[in-house]
């Protein structure tokens, strides 16, 4: 959906809601009217629902102008040069970390003026939020810390709505941030809610851009010159194409041979892809290289086991052998009629 469809159907959705509150509140008005006492409407119900209209119209105010005000400054911050889609990201994780908070504030400075006017004295009320508060604080530290480690996760940009992340051990993609916890699908369509103060570290896989960094095997057989010369024809293909040259930053080529295994020898390859892309890319580098390999009769090696179906081992062969020896010298002795080994001893 592009920008400015996103801007007329935000437009109609809080005209609507805008139009139900004044419904509300007229019929509130002709309600209070007909029932309330002589003069209570004229003297408090008008101000009460100038109120709430006024503070209904401030939550719209503010949920409209909080993510053209961010795609301002955000342009005209450090991080200006960022690619689209993750200023976008940006923008709205922190609209609506603003609007929720906002939202909640004006709500709390209308109901207290609303008691104003109802002649109910705010005052205790206040002293007792006051108490209360330092009674929640002590038994709250664990909500205290949580808000305290939203707040840096979107002041320092750690991650937006639409990252691939691992936080406290769980990889997956970012769908709610709020003050309070980060929520993440992963693969398996399990949604996990993660309070920030127990995030502990945050590893984001799509920061900006991703990296391709897989190993292919091959047979100790192989010439090592030809595969990896094959590997790099394979990716340098792809790269031409319109669709993955679009996705790719660096085209992904070999860096080195990695690793003498016990089956295979392994072949690092390493590049950069816009973010988000890498999985894709690796598993089309795979399928191709796969494909050429066997056309090129180069060995993919595997582990190999051998299994014996009712044969004997080879040492269970040896230990026969020795068995029949030690048989037949006791037959040569008994047959020359030799005396026991002891009437030869002293």
């Amino acid at each position: 959906m592009s920008s400015s469809t996103t801007r007329r159907h935000r437009i109609k959705v809080y005209g609507l809601w805008f139009i139900i509150i004044l419904a509300c509140a007229a019929a509130l008005y002709f309600i209070l009217r007909e029932y309330a006492p002589d003069g209570w409407v004229e003297s408090h119900g008008v101000r009460i629902l100038i109120i709430i209209v006024a503070s209904a119209a401030a939550s719209f105010a503010l949920r409209w102008s909080i993510p053209h005000f961010l795609h301002v400054t955000i342009r005209k911050g450090k991080r200006g040069k960022k690619a689209k889609e993750e200023l976008e990201e940006r923008v709205t994780t922190l609209s609506r970390v603003f609007a929720f908070t906002g939202t909640v504030v004006i709500v709390l400075i209308a109901a207290f003026m609303i008691l104003a006017e109802l002649n109910i004295n705010i005052a205790p009320l206040l002293a007792g939020f006051g108490i209360l508060g330092v009674a929640i604080g002590f038994g709250a530290q664990y909500l205290i810390r949580d808000l305290i480690g939203g707040l840096f996760v979107i002041i320092e940009d750690q991650y937006n709505i639409g990252d691939v992340v691992k936080i406290s051990g769980i990889a997956g993609t970012v769908e709610d941030i709020n003050l309070r916890r980060t929520v993440l699908r992963d693969l398996d369509g399990i949604v996990h809610f993660i309070p920030n103060g127990e995030s502990g570290v945050a590893s984001n896989y799509t920061r900006e851009w991703s990296r391709v960094n897989m190993d292919i095997e091959v047979g100790y057989g192989t010439d090592l010159d030809h595969a990896i010369s094959v590997i790099n024809r394979v990716c340098a293909e792809m790269a031409e194409e319109p669709y993955w040259k679009e996705a790719w930053i660096k085209t992904p080529e070999v860096l080195r041979v990695n690793e003498l295994g016990s089956s295979g020898i392994g072949i690092k390859i390493i590049g950069d892809t816009k973010p988000i892309r890498q999985w894709e890319t690796m598993g089309e580098i795979r399928k191709r290289i796969k494909k050429v390999f066997d056309e090129e009769g180069i060995e993919i090696p595997w582990p190999h086991t051998k299994v014996y179906f009712g044969e004997e081992q080879p040492s269970d062969d040896r230990k026969r052998s020795k068995r029949k020896t030690t048989e037949r010298r006791r037959v040569r002795r008994e047959d020359l009629d030799l005396p026991p080994d002891d009437q030869f001893e002293g």
